[in-house]
């Protein structure tokens, strides 16, 4: 038994962002700092009789060489977006070229989830089939609307024969996917993980159904102040869409190549609320139970934690259960905690979130300073003394950093990262 509790050692050696921000990550975290907001008014479709018109949508996207021309015509979105922010964090992870031919392929896996998977292609085969023919549809229909087929490209392109699927589990899929990944690089399955989520819903259909269900915000006249998380005017969450990577090695294989090390990841937890398809458990207790179980995984005292990326969508009763989550488990060290809302500039990115939120956790590791939660000018009371650095950036030494991410169907889940050391 004493060996099983010498956890194998996992670090980041990579993060690749596909984001309304760009493709960059430096570049993204920077606009994060800057408390720039990605939501605009929506181009891309007429959307004139919809309540809501805005998105944290990405435009000009360029593939670039990182997927075959005619392929990159094809694919869906959330395929493109896999494949880029796949790729670069590779590059960041100084895994491209002959370093990439250098690893045991047979030990390196993908775990990229999709909340939604090929909504546009979804979308354009039902406009086909209702409008044209069933004989019209593309044989490519199948393959491009399943959640599993952007880390299957990507793997047939890397050649990489590890552990491949896609978790999808809503707007928690992305931490669902580093979390597994990381377990088979403890349980010996795979030396390299490419982890995360992508997601593009920003079509007719996506908007239509997030619009019926009375999720979005309607702030038409300000779509940059829209997305505003803990705010007393917030009303509804702020669509956005994206791709977050982060490759995972085991420590021993990131030092025996010399891998650049960006953070170590320190543990993670999962949870359902058993509550409701929708609504998060007034009472935290299914997202207190994950964030606990994170904290008992990293082998940790909860007191190191004094950074929180906090999922807060910007909707009435989620920002607010997280909170009532937080104070079960964290008591009165949580006025010591600093934490913030990235989706008050990028929107809610779905099945991506969580692989973009870890991407903004681990660059506040890195730089010691916290992007701010813009937008926010009357915080609820319910905050009390925790400091979610409102409107502008701070400098702060992060020790330990929790990322949280939940999904429709009660889905919790809670990573844990801090500095290499």
């Amino acid at each position: 038994m004493e060996n099983m509790n010498k956890k194998k050692r996992i670090v980041v050696t990579g993060m690749g962002v596909v984001s309304c921000f760009g493709t960059d990550v430096d570049q993204f975290y920077e606009k994060l700092l800057a408390g720039q907001s990605g939501i605009v008014p929506i181009e891309e479709f007429p959307c004139a009789e919809y309540p809501t018109r805005f998105a944290g949508a990405i435009r000009n996207f360029d593939s670039g060489e990182y997927i075959d021309k005619k392929q990159a015509r094809r694919v869906d979105p959330f395929i493109r977006y896999t494949m880029v922010a796949g790729k670069k964090a590779l590059e960041m992870g100084k895994l491209s070229g002959d370093a990439l031919q250098g690893i045991d392929k047979t030990r390196a896996g993908v775990l990229i989830g999709s909340g939604m998977g090929g909504m546009n292609v979804f979308f354009d085969g039902v406009e086909t089939l209702l409008k044209q023919s069933y004989k019209r549809i593309t044989p490519f229909f199948v393959p491009y609307i399943i959640t599993n087929m952007a880390g299957a490209l990507l793997a047939i392109d890397l050649g990489f024969m590890g552990p491949n699927y896609s978790i999808s589990t809503a707007c928690a899929t992305a931490n669902y996917c580093i979390y597994a990944a990381a377990k088979h690089i403890q349980n010996g399955d795979a030396d390299i993980m490419l982890c995360g989520g992508a997601e593009s819903p920003i079509n007719p259909i996506g908007l239509a159904g997030f619009v019926a269900c009375k999720a979005l915000s309607e702030q038409n006249d300000s779509p940059q102040t829209a997305s505003r998380p803990w705010d007393k005017k917030r009303d509804g969450f702020v669509m956005g869409e994206g791709a977050g990577v982060l490759l995972l090695e085991s420590l021993e294989h990131a030092l025996a190549r010399g891998a650049p090390i960006y953070a170590e990841y320190l543990g993670g937890a999962i949870s359902c609320d058993a509550h409701h398809m929708t609504s998060p458990r007034e009472d935290g207790q299914g997202v207190a139970m994950c964030i606990e179980g994170a904290i008992r995984d990293a082998q940790i005292p909860r007191e190191e934690i004094n950074y929180i990326n906090a999922h807060a969508t910007s909707t009435i009763a989620g920002d607010l259960c997280e909170i009532d989550a937080l104070k079960k488990v964290f008591g009165p060290h949580l006025k010591e905690i600093k934490m913030n809302a990235t989706k008050s500039m990028t929107g809610h990115c779905l099945g991506a979130a969580g692989g973009i939120e870890a991407i903004a956790t681990i660059k506040a590791i890195q730089t010691g300073m916290l992007h701010p939660t813009i937008n926010l000018n009357e915080p609820e009371e319910a905050l009390g003394e925790i400091d979610v650095v409102p409107n502008v950036a701070k400098a702060h030494q992060v020790k330990v950093a929790l990322s949280n991410s939940f999904g429709f169907g009660g889905h919790n889940s809670s990573l844990l990262f801090a500095a290499y050391k």
